[in-house]
């Protein structure tokens, strides 16, 4: 570890973070990890814990979706997944295979986007952070050989696993990227897979090479200054327990994520992070130190190992593993069963459910499925729909109870009031007895993807007190698992948020 105070905080968190890259730890189980001792555990855990880079719960730690603002910086910096993502996605879909991009780190390669076959039922995927032997998978003969044209894995990642792939280079003829088309030995020989991919990657690769040139700056990374901010705060709320300096570091690591190519300068960082200058230097040259970033000198530019850093669970989270957590902390607010549902044609589906523990409760499933029309979910889903993407309702629609909405032209005006006012009440109109206030979840691009609710019997309190308890939570729910999602289709993951 840094004999420097004011980085060392930054080299234990980051160790901290490596050790629960793989799984969830206790605290016990990190002190073995890192070596660390239990106090300064203590005090990493609670300010990535105050940052909302992991859940501390008692004894147990595990990363929170947040922390992909870290891998996100190095993705949107390479700008890979936001050019090549499209293409990848098409060959996917052409040649029904899972198709993957990789990037030399170090002794391994490392993944940084993966599209999966659709319609395989046994699919062939890496995790986008995975690092896999160079010598032992095509990407890496291509790096070891950058005059290689194509390479061929016959079952050196795993039997029955081949590959094939193509460099993929930029203006000067450096190879940028690797992309990789996978099988199984059941579908495909190695031969056959090379005759049916090989001239189908050639084809793509002229079109990436393309897309890789014409690549677009980053977007700004709204975590960085949340990073910064924070930190003061909870600094004064925190004290001692706080490790502020590991809050500044981690901020600098993010604003990295603004380089366009060519590297970001001291004075760069220093403006976009609100940071002194000796500050940002000491955090940019532990992170050399420690492989997360490289320096030519005067610019200073993120590495593919930034993603060991839980890129690779976090990036196969969907949101029923985001909300999840959420939904729990809700219900123990609350005292009520919460639910997530998307929408699925005209029905909503349940994707993640918390019930409670009572002698009369709610009897629901993940994967249940309700019609959209007289559910509190659905209407918060419909609500968000543009009007012409609504799905058709035939008048008279089917009375579940003697208070279900049953007319199209009365449903399309609640619907309206669901997207004025934010949310949706239902009272004893799927079930009698059975009340659901429910508000929506944004993802990514803003719009609605999903819907949490709370659900009560009707003999607990009028409709009115259960909008004047409950709403301000669940919105608050809400708004924190959109947060997440945000984050995770922000970092530049492609696969990161599927439904």
């Amino acid at each position: 570890m840094s004999e420097d105070p004011s980085v060392g905080p930054l080299e234990r968190g980051l160790a901290v973070l490596r050790a629960l890259a793989a799984r969830d730890l206790d605290r016990g189980a990190l002190v073995r990890s890192t070596g660390l001792a239990r106090a300064t555990v203590d005090r990493v855990v609670a300010t990535l814990d105050g940052l909302g880079l992991v859940r501390a719960d008692g004894r147990e730690v595990a990363l929170a979706p947040r922390l992909m603002a870290l891998s996100g910086a190095y993705l949107r910096a390479g700008g890979i997944p936001a050019a090549l993502g499209p293409p990848v996605a098409a060959l996917a879909d052409e040649l029904d295979e899972s198709v993957s991009v990789a990037v030399p780190d170090g002794p391994g390669v490392r993944v940084v986007l993966q599209a999966a076959a659709r319609r395989r039922r046994m699919a062939l995927a890496f995790r986008i952070g995975d690092l896999l032997p160079a010598d032992r998978c095509a990407p890496g003969a291509l790096f070891a050989d950058r005059a290689l044209e194509w390479a061929l894995d016959e079952e050196l990642i795993e039997p029955g696993l081949i590959a094939v792939a193509v460099p993929v280079r930029d203006a000067a003829g450096a190879t940028v990227c690797a992309v990789s088309v996978a099988s199984h030995t059941s579908r495909h020989t190695p031969a056959s897979l090379r005759d049916t991919a090989l001239p189908r990657l050639r084809e793509a690769r002229d079109a990436m090479e393309a897309a890789l040139a014409k690549r677009r700056a980053p977007e700004p990374d709204p975590v960085t200054g949340a990073l910064v901010t924070a930190s003061a705060g909870l600094k004064q709320e925190l004290g001692p327990g706080f490790l502020q300096s590991l809050a500044r570091g981690l901020a600098v690591m993010c604003a990295l994520g603004a380089d366009r190519g060519e590297g970001l300068t001291l004075t760069t960082v220093s403006e976009a992070t609100g940071l002194a200058r000796a500050t940002v230097r000491r955090s940019l040259h532990t992170l050399v130190h420690l492989g997360y970033a490289d320096c030519d000198g005067r610019r200073f530019r993120l590495l593919p190992r930034v993603l060991e850093l839980g890129c690779a669970r976090l990036s196969a989270l969907g949101p029923a593993e985001v909300a999840q957590p959420h939904l729990a902390r809700l219900v123990a607010r609350t005292g009520e069963s919460a639910s997530m549902a998307v929408l699925d044609g005209a029905d909503i589906r349940y994707v993640a459910r918390v019930p409670t523990v009572r002698i009369m409760s709610v009897d629901i499933t993940v994967g249940t499925r309700f019609p959209a029309y007289a559910t509190s979910m659905g209407r918060v889903l419909l609500a968000g729909l543009a009007p012409g993407e609504r799905p058709p309702l035939p008048d008279g629609l089917p009375a579940l109870t003697p208070n279900t909405v049953t007319s199209a032209a009365e449903l399309a005006r609640v619907v309206q009031r669901c997207a004025d006012e934010g949310y949706a009440l239902v009272a004893e109109e799927l079930e009698e007895g059975l009340r659901s206030l429910a508000v929506p979840v944004l993802g990514a691009d803003g719009r609605v993807a999903a819907a949490v609710n709370v659900a009560q019997h009707a003999g607990r309190g009028s409709a009115e007190e259960m909008v004047r308890a409950v709403l301000p939570e669940l919105r608050a729910t809400a708004g924190a698992i959109s947060a997440e999602l945000a984050v995770l289709g922000h970092s530049g993951a492609t696969s990161a948020v599927r439904p």
